[in-house]
């Protein structure tokens, strides 16, 4: 039997997910940050990106897009605190493409009044969307 940990990933609207995991990888602020069972207590923000859950009995990893938002680790215990938190298959390509557009044609106007970190940060979430759904297809194929 594999070593395994709790695991929880919560957003405003809903559970996502709550299971045992092997090992989970978070999109960190300084690169991404690999838990496994009985890690050292963490607490730290995570950035716009996938989450990735390795399930027992599972070939594949679990996918979850999120925005942003915290992470706790406990030795027995993984938490995930997103403003948003979406199930990678559930990601919409169409909808995160125009936001990436829209982002980037605020951002390239100069003549506009932009709220530019507003821009950036709907920019960060519209890619981070789009290499959550390129991920899910090369684990899928």
């Amino acid at each position: 039997m594999a070593i395994s940990v709790h695991c929880d990933v919560v957003s405003a609207e809903e559970q996502i997910f709550s299971g045992i995991v092997e090992f989970a990888v978070f999109p960190g602020e300084a690169g991404e940050l690999g838990i496994m069972p009985h890690h050292t207590p963490l607490l730290t923000r995570i950035k716009p990106g996938t989450i990735r859950l390795k399930v027992p009995g599972q070939a594949d990893y679990e996918l979850v897009y999120v925005s942003g938002g915290m992470l706790e680790v406990q030795p027995d215990m993984i938490t995930v605190l997103a403003d948003t938190a979406i199930r990678a298959h559930d990601l919409d390509e169409a909808k995160a493409l125009d936001a990436k557009k829209r982002a980037e044609e605020a951002l390239a106007n100069r003549q506009a009044e932009v709220d530019y970190a507003a821009a950036e940060a709907e920019l960060a979430q519209a890619i981070a969307q789009l290499q959550a759904i390129q991920r899910l297809r090369k684990h899928t194929h």
